[in-house]
Parts: C-alpha cells; sequence; structure tokens
C-alpha cells in the first residue's frame, strides 16, 4: 500500500500559515509529500525548501486570479497537485496549510487506508475537526463548524478517466456533483486558520478574502480597521487536550492574549434550540454533509 501527501501553499509566510507544522504532522504516514507552491510575493518557496525530509516533492505554480471568485482557484489548483502524486499510490491524503494532525492518530489513519484499500466501495477517508479560535485554548462547537470532511481519497490516477476532484473552494472532494463513499479515519484534523494575533488575523483576511468576494466586498474589507475583533463569536469551549507535537514551537512563540467567556452564546433562537439538542444528545440536526456513509 503506497500513501502520498499533497498541498498547495501561496504566501505562507505573509498570512502566517503553519504549512511547515501541517506537512511535518504527516510525513511519518505518506511515502511522498507533493507541494505545489504558487508564486509568491513573499520567500514561501524557500521555507518549503527548507523541511529536512527527502519525501518531499516541490512543483512550483502560477495561481490564475481570474477564476478566484468562490475560491475557485483554490480547487484548481488542488486538483493540479493531485494529478502530479505518483500514478501507483494506493491513497492521496491532501493536507492544507493550516490544518495539522496530531502523532497519536498516524496509527489509525495507516490502519484504515490498509482495512479499506482492497474495498473498492470505499472512495474517500473522513476527518473530525477541531476548530481553534483566538488562541490554542478555544474551539468553536457551534453549527458555523463544519465537525468533518474528507482528507483521503482514492488515488484515480492510474484510471483512463480519473473522477474525483475537489469540490468549490477545495474544502472537500466529489466526482462532479455526487458525493463520496466514505468510512471514518479514526483520526481528527486541528484547523488552526483562526489562532493569529489580532493584527495577523486581520492581515491575513484581508489578503486572501478576494477569494470569496468580488471586488466591491474585497475593497470594503481592505479599507477596514487593522484589528480583528475575536468576541464576535457565537459560542466557544476551552481546550482540554493536547496539541500535535510539531506546533510545540509556534505556541511557544504566542505572544498575544485574547480571553474570551466561553459561557457566553450568541443565538437566535432557533440556533439555539439546535445547538441545545446537539449537546444533548450528540445529534446535528439538518447538517450539511459533503460525503456519505457506507
Amino acid at each position: 500500500m503506497k500513501i502520498s501527501g499533497f498541498t498547495i501553499i501561496r504566501n505562507a509566510i505573509q498570512n502566517d500559515y503553519p504549512i511547515v507544522e501541517a506537512i511535518t504532522s504527516i510525513l511519518p504516514v505518506v511515502d511522498e509529500m507533493l507541494v505545489s507552491v504558487g508564486h509568491s510575493d513573499d520567500d514561501t518557496l524557500s521555507l518549503i525548501r527548507a523541511i529536512p525530509s527527502d519525501k518531499i516533492r516541490i512543483v512550483e505554480s502560477e495561481w490564475d486570479m481570474s477564476l478566484r471568485a468562490g475560491g475557485r482557484v483554490l480547487a484548481v489548483e488542488t486538483d493540479n497537485a493531485l494529478k502530479q502524486i505518483s500514478p501507483d499510490t494506493d491513497w492521496a491524503f491532501y493536507i492544507q496549510g493550516d490544518e495539522v494532525v496530531h502523532e497519536k492518530y498516524h496509527q489509525a489513519i495507516l490502519d484504515s487506508c490498509e482495512r479499506y484499500v482492497d474495498d473498492r466501495r470505499v472512495e474517500a477517508l473522513l476527518f473530525d475537526y477541531l476548530h481553534f479560535y483566538g488562541t490554542y485554548d478555544y474551539v468553536g462547537d457551534s453549527r458555523k463548524w463544519y465537525r468533518r470532511e474528507i482528507r483521503i481519497i482514492r488515488n484515480e490516477n492510474k484510471l483512463e478517466n480519473p473522477q474525483i476532484s475537489a469540490f468549490r473552494d477545495a474544502q472537500g472532494f466529489r466526482k462532479g456533483r455526487t458525493k463520496l463513499n466514505v468510512k471514518h479515519s479514526g483520526a481528527a484534523v486541528y484547523h488552526y486558520g483562526w489562532v493569529k494575533s489580532p493584527v495577523q488575523m486581520k492581515t491575513k483576511m484581508k489578503n486572501v478574502s478576494r477569494f470569496w468576494n468580488d471586488d466591491k466586498e474585497w475593497e470594503k474589507i481592505l479599507k477596514s480597521e487593522d484589528f480583528f475583533d475575536y468576541g464576535e463569536f457565537d459560542s466557544l469551549k476551552l481546550f482540554e487536550g493536547t496539541h500535535p507535537a510539531v506546533m510545540k514551537e509556534r505556541i511557544a512563540r504566542q505572544t498575544w492574549k485574547v480571553q474570551l467567556d466561553t459561557s457566553k452564546k450568541k443565538f437566535r433562537l432557533k440556533d439555539a434550540l439546535l445547538y441545545w439538542f446537539e449537546k444533548k444528545t450528540g445529534r446535528r440536526l439538518f447538517e450539511f454533509r459533503n460525503y456519505r456513509f457506507v
């Protein structure tokens, strides 16, 4: 069985992406790691080249910003990266630049890949998500945060007509409009995209919001203040676990303090009732699922 990791990245330094940690976190699981580096306004390419691993293979790309509406360019670049993994790979492990996998899940991931490699009904493996917010101490626990998403897909490069591709802005994968058949990987992804200083968070938003907004809306964001208000949340809880080991140095470098009151809930009545039901039963009613279990 062979597993290939793949990711895309652009302007990692400028936007403070934990891309080194993201890549490093899955290296023990994969046999190769394809990193597609978009031409950047910073030294992202050197950052990736400095990662000490002979598993990493770097390709360079030029992002077509005319496709930025709805984040479409992210899906295009993800698909292009996927096409460049080794054709004899069985599973393709996708990781985004602000996602990290805890080492405690490595064996579970390998076991799941081995278990389903010959089961052609299984097209992908699903991961739980922890979405950190503000600092490394808080995670979102409301319906606004997606609970699960596909991160390992069956490699179809060996087929004449591969069909699995990135969906919308590459949050997940589908075959055209058809959802993929999945089994759970037994693992979780730690998402750190909302953990930055208030100034750095706003800088990132100004840089990347053009992928999801038209020019007029983007201009409004560019003209907004240079400080992100982390107080605008609906529901959070304190994180009680441990972070991936690869995050140790980054967490130690945190210089900002954000104190958030997890007892405060800011819901409309409908969302409050749905939140209450989920906490009581563990079931999320009317949940959007970009996959289907088999």
